[in-house]
């Protein structure tokens, strides 16, 4: 790869317990829940040699597709890039409510660096996570999270708000606050809404990112690449969020950006208009706890 990459995006499987409405899982007509793919080390290693691994500022894992708990090889690669760079900073973003006491025990010893995190994505209270954490288990969840915690990790709370949770926001803030979460913050989801996932009441949506936007890439800007659970390399999970027509060229998708026909999904993502982003008031709160 000709750019240089400091921040490594991994997606480890696309195997996850839950059914959350608006993901790919669900949405996607081409992804088949019946097969499953599990990353390891060595296909990671055919994109980028040790050398770079060394120069990284960052690994974190998160999923299209998959919950990175769920991976067969996770802490493996978690444990593999923190030899090869000790400094490098590890991060997750999970639903929570997979695998056991010890596995999340051995995740919070080893999340044993200033900036290491693991985003635990947690939308309400026992009455309202499982409207859209559709089968994920609240009682394991919390159970995972304070197991995590009391190892030493730091624990970061991320609730989508939507119209039948915002009456919880303060309760959430409070309990991660209990809990000892480090970080609480509470987001619109930027999938849209649907049937029985209203918008919050009082939250306008921001203007739809036009094709005369400007492309302010993020991927460029934080010098990220992107590798799904297959092994496939793409420039972000954004272009990289789909089982047909995955995004590998870059130097292509970054041509169209100066033509009449820019992508798509950098439009989508990364435009940005005198009126902002569509991810414009996104964040309804974000504080630091500890």
């Amino acid at each position: 790869m000709s750019r240089k990459i400091k921040v490594l995006h991994v997606e480890p499987t696309d195997v996850c317990q839950a059914a959350c409405p608006l993901c790919a899982r669900e949405t996607d007509k081409n992804f088949n829940k019946s097969s499953s793919h599990h990353l390891t080390v060595d296909q990671i290693l055919k994109h980028f040699d040790e050398g770079v691994i060394a120069d990284l500022d960052k690994i974190f894992m998160c999923g299209n597709y998959g919950d990175p708990a769920a991976g067969q090889h996770t802490k493996t690669i978690y444990q593999y890039f923190r030899n090869i760079n000790p400094s490098i900073v590890l991060g997750m973003n999970t639903n929570g409510a997979l695998k056991n006491s010890r596995w999340w025990t051995e995740i919070g010893k080893l999340f044993n660096q200033q900036n290491d995190y693991v985003v635990f994505s947690i939308d309400g209270l026992e009455d309202t996570n499982h409207v859209y954490r559709r089968n994920v288990d609240w009682h394991k969840l919390m159970n995972n999270a304070r197991t995590y915690i009391a190892a030493g990790g730091s624990a970061h709370w991320d609730m989508l708000v939507y119209k039948h949770n915002q009456h919880q926001v303060d309760a959430c803030e409070q309990l991660a606050r209990d809990m000892g979460f480090t970080w609480f913050r509470a987001k619109v989801s930027k999938r849209g809404f649907t049937s029985g996932l209203e918008a919050p009441i009082n939250w306008q949506p921001p203007n739809i990112v036009t094709t005369t936007a400007i492309i302010n890439c993020h991927a460029l800007n934080e010098q990220s690449a992107y590798i799904d659970a297959q092994g496939r390399m793409s420039p972000c999970c954004w272009l990289g969020a789909r089982q047909q027509n995955f995004v590998t060229d870059f130097n292509a998708v970054q041509r169209s950006w100066n033509s009449t026909q820019p992508n798509s999904v950098c439009l989508d993502t990364c435009g940005s208009t005198n009126t902002g982003t569509r991810f414009k008031d996104q964040w309804q709160r974000e504080i630091q706890l500890c």
